[in-house]
């Protein structure tokens, strides 16, 4: 594929086709862990990860796959991925992955990821199918990670709590307090706060894009 292409797959997954606020795909796991930008961006990674490795497994089989059972080998193909990342994370990253909990497993139940297999792996070569599917979970990563900040600032008056999580005892001082002696917004954190503040994303990028229409319809034309 040409540079142009590819660009226009970082567009799609990053902006356009954003699977968070535009597609609306996976919202299971998008509201429910994201009540913190640490929270919401190892989800994220996690899950960007699993697309691009099973963008690539899809794509190196899809002429060898009979088109009647091709669903249920993605989804072999993407619970085997899974299944390694979650193993990972509980050897290297314990209590990260006893906070995010069942929602690791059930990333092979997010349709998001059998949705970008089917719609654009089966059908095009590996290296623009691995790129696709990072961007597009890496589209879903700015988004939960968005979402969770916004949710944990207003919430808890921090950003970057459990940050020690990933990186260990240490990582304790890059918690920044955003609101000092701030007593908490509980609403911000509960599944309510989730949908208030996805509503904003999406309402910030419906105004953007059609305050970048206006603007295109009042350029002159070239001749």
């Amino acid at each position: 594929m040409s540079e142009m292409s590819y660009r226009e797959i970082a567009i799609n997954g990053l902006w356009k086709q954003n699977t968070g606020i535009v597609q609306l795909l996976g919202m299971f796991p998008l509201l429910a862990v994201s009540s913190s930008a640490v929270n919401g961006a190892s989800l994220g990674l996690a899950t960007a990860i699993v697309m691009s490795l099973s963008n690539v497994a899809v794509s190196l089989i899809r002429n060898l796959v009979p088109s009647e059972i091709r669903i249920p080998v993605f989804i072999l193909i993407i619970a085997s991925l899974v299944t390694m990342i979650q193993l990972t994370m509980k050897a290297y990253l314990h209590s990260l992955y006893l906070v995010l909990g069942i929602f690791v497993p059930l990333i092979v139940t997010n349709c998001i990821v059998l949705a970008r297999t089917e719609a654009f792996a089966s059908k095009q070569k590996m290296l623009p199918s691995a790129f696709d599917g990072f961007m597009m979970g890496f589209g879903l990563t700015l988004v939960l990670t968005v979402l969770g900040s916004m949710r944990e600032v207003v919430g808890k008056g921090t950003l970057f709590s459990g940050i020690d999580l990933v990186f260990g005892e240490s990582a304790k001082s890059w918690v920044i307090t955003v609101i000092p002696d701030y007593h908490g917004f509980l609403l911000a954190i509960l599944p309510p706060g989730a949908f208030i503040g996805l509503g904003m994303l999406i309402a910030l990028k419906n105004h953007l894009d059609n305050r970048a229409a206006a603007k295109a319809t009042l350029e002159p034309q070239p001749a």
